[in-house]
């Protein structure tokens, strides 16, 4: 995409430290936030188009990962061609990814508005209609992985956040195999973007479903992110942090294995465990 933003941005400040404030103004990385416009029709129909907030960087796979997520697509043969932009710089700044599906294919409702990270389940009302819409069973996958690789993944995914190590403020989302081999990692302001980032990923290389992997994931396990787990075939998702009460509802109703609090030398595995050795 020609005149692409960075993912980081420096920014001048005046620090204190013990108490008193530098004379002088001085450089500091910060996480870039811009908009984002998907438009998406099916064959020649009309395009709807929905917005959200993200770091510039994967933006076609973002989208890709979303349609997934949102059970539009589920690989992406079912996409005719793809089309990303950008123009302007600051607010002025306009970038959009358009998407025109196969003729057959049922486009997302129009949402012009801002999707946030409680958005990633929009329409989907019960828990119930959320395992409707999965492509694939994860009580079909047998894969196993041991507690040592677990905790060994928080570390890999920290160390392969360049952009968080300069401004400490994005979230990052990494696939790897049950042995631990690393596929991709990638990073957003908005956890549930870098997620989407590495679903998209895996969908142009034609890896879904993601039997044998494990999605690791920088903060804690909303159900947004459990759901997105399962509608990439993704059976192992292990977090640094807590889980919320419907990620556990949902990662148990549908044979995800769930872990969080992946830290040091311990874990909690939520959801089925039988997965985790």
């Amino acid at each position: 995409m020609s005149g692409a933003s960075q993912p980081v941005r420096l920014e001048r400040v005046r620090r204190v430290e013990d108490g008193s404030a530098t004379r002088q103004s001085v450089a500091d990385a910060v996480a870039v936030e811009e908009p984002l416009e998907f438009r998406v029709a099916a064959g020649d129909g009309p395009f709807v188009r929905t917005l959200t907030m993200r770091t510039p960087g994967h933006d076609v796979d973002l989208l890709l990962g979303w349609l997934i997520s949102e059970g539009v697509i589920s690989s992406v043969a079912e996409v005719d061609r793809v089309t990303a932009r950008s123009r302007g710089d600051g607010l002025e700044r306009e970038a959009s990814v358009q998407v025109r599906l196969q003729p057959n294919a049922v486009p997302p409702a129009d949402r012009p508005f801002p999707v946030s990270s409680a958005c990633g389940v929009c329409g989907a009302d019960s828990l119930a209609a959320v395992l409707g819409q999965a492509r694939w069973r994860l009580a079909d996958d047998d894969c196993t992985v041991s507690t040592a690789t677990l905790l060994s993944l928080p570390d890999r995914l920290a160390a392969a956040q360049a952009a968080f190590q300069r401004t400490g403020g994005l979230h990052a989302a990494g696939l790897f195999r049950v042995d631990g081999t690393p596929v991709v990692v990638r990073e957003d302001v908005g956890r549930h973007n870098a997620v989407d980032k590495v679903v998209g990923f895996a969908a142009r290389e034609q890896l879904l479903p993601l039997r044998g992997h494990v999605l690791q994931v920088s903060g804690r396990a909303s159900m947004e992110l459990v759901h997105k787990g399962v509608m990439a075939g993704i059976p192992i998702l292990s977090a640094v942090s807590a889980p919320s009460s419907l990620a556990v509802e949902l990662a148990r109703a549908s044979d995800l294995t769930l872990a969080g609090f992946v830290r040091g030398s311990g874990l909690n595995i939520y959801a089925a465990g039988e997965r985790v050795t």
